[in-house]
């Protein structure tokens, strides 16, 4: 296939979006939100609003979603979904990750959100409500840059498991062998930077609107906190994208330390064979599940 047979299969898909997105009904919160949009562009700076607003969305975003996993452990119920059953959360773990949670957000985040203005004017990158690209070119930007951050993840994450280097970085991380959703950004100060920088890859490709900026900090973060949350709750809606890792495949990361190394999607572990050791895992669980119902009836 061609480069020009790509890109007319492109155009007809986003045509084709285009025209089924005209016979949608108008979105009731559209124009509350560009009221909003408008006021905060009217009275703050582009500055405040790439420093502070970014550093806003990531916080609120961060903990509200840390909510439901957090909420959980308290609910007897729920405890049926939870993965590593025999490793419940203690408060001891969760305020040490919460104090480490801050020291990066402030003394490491913050330094580079303090960039963002910069980016945006660099790359000349628009702010104006008339200039925001519609939500399928949001979504399909933000699964850009999930694809991107994903190859990055993989490799760098994997070579972080490098046995010279694993107990200078990596280390901090593995801390909890059952992970919990605050504990998605618990990480050493480097690794922040290292693996963070896959964040900021699909920015720097895909970025046309500073809208983009705070979309794709929220889906990042829905899957990070998603797949660190200890739990795999049925009818998760993350479960429809494609490829999806979840909870379950990151969770035998942090359980075995060895393979399921991507942070979003199961591509390249399938390609290189490191999640054999998770299928092997998976189908002796299915064998003892099996037995257990043989024995019951």
């Amino acid at each position: 296939m061609t480069m020009n047979d790509s890109v007319n299969i492109l155009n007809s898909a986003y045509l084709a979006v285009e025209y089924i997105d005209s016979f949608l009904p108008d979105n009731p919160l559209q124009q509350p939100f560009k009221n909003a949009w408008n006021y905060m562009l009217d009275n703050y700076t582009k500055f405040q609003i790439a420093t502070w607003g970014s550093l806003i969305v990531h916080e609120v975003a961060y903990f509200l979603l840390c909510v439901p996993g957090f909420v959980f452990q308290f609910i007897p119920y729920m405890q049926k979904y939870k993965i590593q059953q025999d490793k419940p959360e203690t408060w001891e773990k969760q305020w040490k990750c919460f104090k480490t949670l801050l020291f990066n957000h402030f003394f490491i985040q913050l330094p580079l959100i303090c960039g963002t203005y910069y980016f945006t004017e660099y790359f000349d990158i628009p702010y104006e409500w008339e200039e925001m690209p519609r939500w399928y070119v949001l979504v399909a930007q933000c699964f850009g840059c999930a694809v991107i951050e994903d190859a990055w993840h993989y490799f760098l994450h994997r070579l972080l498991h490098h046995k010279r280097i694993y107990k200078y970085i990596h280390k901090v991380h593995h801390e909890f062998v059952s992970p919990f959703g605050m504990q998605a950004e618990y990480a050493h100060p480097l690794e922040t930077l290292i693996l963070g920088t896959g964040f900021f890859i699909g920015i720097v490709v895909f970025c046309n609107h500073v809208i983009l900026l705070w979309a794709w900090v929220i889906c990042r973060l829905m899957e990070t906190i998603d797949v660190h949350s200890g739990y795999d709750v049925p009818l998760n809606p993350l479960h429809l994208v494609p490829f999806y890792a979840g909870a379950r495949f990151h969770d035998f990361h942090h359980m075995n330390f060895i393979g399921n190394y991507a942070s979003t999607f199961t591509w390249w572990d399938r390609i290189f064979g490191t999640d054999s050791q998770f299928i092997a895992y998976k189908e002796k669980e299915k064998k003892q599940q099996l037995i257990m119902k043989k024995k019951a009836n």
